[in-house]
């Protein structure tokens, strides 16, 4: 019986080793990782713009982390996932540690789609549901406390005549 719990002492001893290894490699691929931040307005029905701080998560490397190992994002923060392009966009939550809004956005800056609250941690695939040109991804419930919905538009230079100028 002591063999056992020896053995079993050195396996538990040997799991943790290697969740540790795996934490710091994550630890490493989030600091190798940096994203420049933007402005950017949602531009709900009722006239208000409401300015977020997003990260531009434009080159490859930027889009496969994109929020993953997060454990909390404000309301007035996010990030944009610029695509060019319209097409269909799919996105998942690995690693991702918070629920999430991912707004689905047309090149025109209209809101197209809003997946709420989506879970953390699961690989379930999040289509756009239709060609859109970016994704910008803010705290779960966050469109719901900020009164946006899908029709509402986005001002950012990714998008084009986004909203009429006053």
């Amino acid at each position: 019986m002591a063999k056992l719990q020896i053995h079993q002492s050195r396996a538990a001893r040997g799991a943790a080793l290697f969740v540790m290894a795996l934490g710091t490699a994550a630890s490493v691929a989030v600091a190798d990782v940096q994203m420049r931040v933007e402005k950017l307005w949602l531009l709900p029905a009722d006239g208000r713009e409401l300015a977020i701080d997003v990260e531009i998560a434009d080159d490859p490397k930027q889009k496969a982390l994109g929020l993953m190992f997060r454990t909390e994002l404000a309301d007035n923060k996010g990030m944009l996932f610029p695509y060019g392009e319209p097409r269909e966009i799919s996105m998942w939550m690995r690693n991702t540690y918070i629920p999430l809004d991912m707004l689905f956005i047309k090149p025109d800056g209209v809101i197209h789609r809003i997946e709420v609250r989506t879970e953390p941690l699961s690989e379930r695939i999040v289509a756009s549901g239709g060609p859109v040109s970016a994704v910008l991804e803010l705290a779960g419930g966050a469109t719901q406390r900020l009164g946006i919905k899908a029709g509402d538009r986005v001002r950012h230079p990714s998008f084009s005549s986004a909203a009429p100028e006053n």
